[in-house]
């Protein structure tokens, strides 16, 4: 049986995700190990273990309920951290009743936490950088974006997939706030909506995702560098050469008008500053771009040579703290891609909800690693680490531990053009 392994930092939700996923484990043993007069009340078991949780969940996302609260800090999970009353009378309370109207939806008040924090340390430091440039601020600046630049796209992630995040009586500040802080965080204007809610969203790693592991052998590092190269220097020509093939001329000219003015504009402040230049935008820019590649990657790396045009056989589900906690559960990838409009709150009910259906479709969920360590270890050929963070599903239980290196190694294998033609025969290839 597997172990099953809890973060002392996982959330609420996570950990109520995992001890049902582990009863599940223990259930099927049993009722391998049981005669079959005896069978009923382990499904019953099964059962209750599975609408309890639910239940819990569904309590903790609906402002109507008394277990509910809403997500203040990524960092602290108010529901087994309280804060001593003075503190949640008199700061976090005031705090949540200013922030709530603010934002789209009241479980969202991080959302407001990070703009405030934004618009306080990156957006002062970079102005201080272009009107006193030393190097010490300069790297420690750059230091200090990269330590933001993980939970900003995610909660970017939901601005582009919700058309905002804040109450739409702020609607002019939603609109306009990313102009400012994207790229101070790496991204170039635009760049992120087009290529994934108008591109990725629509292809699903398929054969026209510009994206795609499909044709990548994903544990050949040769491969995976030939991957992020060309993404590194061909993105800014395939997206609109991609929306001109699919006859989407509109969308061309938008995404190469963005792109191009932000490199114009690059241009134009590295002649203004060229040091602050570099350090506010330059290098942030340069580092997400890897960055976006490297977690795509572990994203998308496990595909089912049966069926790679399904959400549940060409993305996976993580449990773990980095993706979960700090990136607005961005670990339930293959929630999102079956509906991409689902808020981040909402993936570990619709997971628990859905995972009998996980289970039959095989699809793929890890716990206590990251898509950065996925993409390690896959390139690495560590595939005995990752049996070890596998969750096991369905039919997956039985399996040995040989089992399942041999089948998460056989979801790393190359399509070869003749493989796309008969496996995604729509697409005409």
């Amino acid at each position: 049986m597997a172990d099953i392994f809890y973060d002392p930092n996982l959330t609420q939700a996570d950990r109520l995700v995992l001890e049902c996923l582990e009863g599940d484990i223990k259930t099927r043993v049993e009722r391998a190990d049981t005669d079959r007069q005896h069978e009923d009340p382990i499904r019953a078991d099964h059962l209750d273990r599975q609408n309890t949780t639910i239940a819990t969940l569904n309590a903790l996302n609906d402002p109507k309920s008394a277990h509910f609260v809403p997500t203040v800090l990524n960092g602290l999970d108010l529901h087994t951290q309280p804060l001593p009353k003075w503190v949640n009378r008199w700061l976090l309370q005031p705090y949540v009743r200013l922030a709530q109207p603010v934002v789209r939806h009241e479980t969202d008040v991080v959302m407001f936490s990070h703009l405030l924090l934004y618009f306080t340390t990156s957006v002062p430091s970079a102005l201080f950088l272009f009107w006193h440039f030393t190097w010490i601020h300069g790297i420690a600046h750059t230091i200090m974006q990269l330590s933001y630049v993980g939970t900003y796209t995610l909660m970017q992630h939901q601005h582009i997939h919700q058309r905002g995040i804040l109450n739409k009586s702020f609607w002019l500040f939603d609109a306009v706030y990313p102009y400012i802080t994207d790229p101070l965080m790496g991204h170039s204007w635009n760049s992120y909506y087009y290529h994934h809610v108008k591109h990725h969203h629509v292809e699903g790693n398929g054969p026209d995702d510009l994206s795609s592991t499909l044709r990548y052998q994903r544990d050949n590092v040769w491969h995976f560098l030939h991957y992020v190269g060309r993404f590194y220097v061909l993105i800014w020509l395939d997206l609109p050469r991609y929306f001109l093939s699919k006859g989407k001329t509109g969308l061309a000219l938008k995404a190469a008008s963005w792109e191009f003015t932000w490199y114009a504009t690059l241009a134009t402040l590295l002649r203004l500053n060229k040091h602050a230049t570099i350090f506010v935008f330059l290098i942030p820019f340069l580092l997400l771009r890897v960055g976006l590649m490297v977690g795509n990657w572990g994203q998308h790396c496990f595909v089912d040579f049966d069926e790679p045009d399904s959400d549940y056989r060409s993305s996976i589900t993580l449990i773990d703290v980095p993706s979960n906690r700090h990136c607005f559960n961005d670990g339930y990838h293959t929630s999102h891609h079956l509906n991409p409009l689902r808020h981040w709150r909402d993936h570990p009910l619709a997971f628990v909800k859905g995972k009998d259906l996980y289970a039959s479709q095989h699809a793929l969920t890890f716990h206590n690693i990251d898509y950065i360590m996925i993409t390690v270890r896959v390139l690495t050929k560590n595939y005995r680490a990752l049996a070890e963070c596998l969750v096991p599903m369905g039919d997956q239980i039985s399996m040995t531990m040989e089992e399942r290196m041999a089948m998460l190694e056989s979801h790393t294998r190359q399509f070869t053009e003749e493989d796309i033609r008969r496996k995604f025969p729509s697409k005409g290839q």
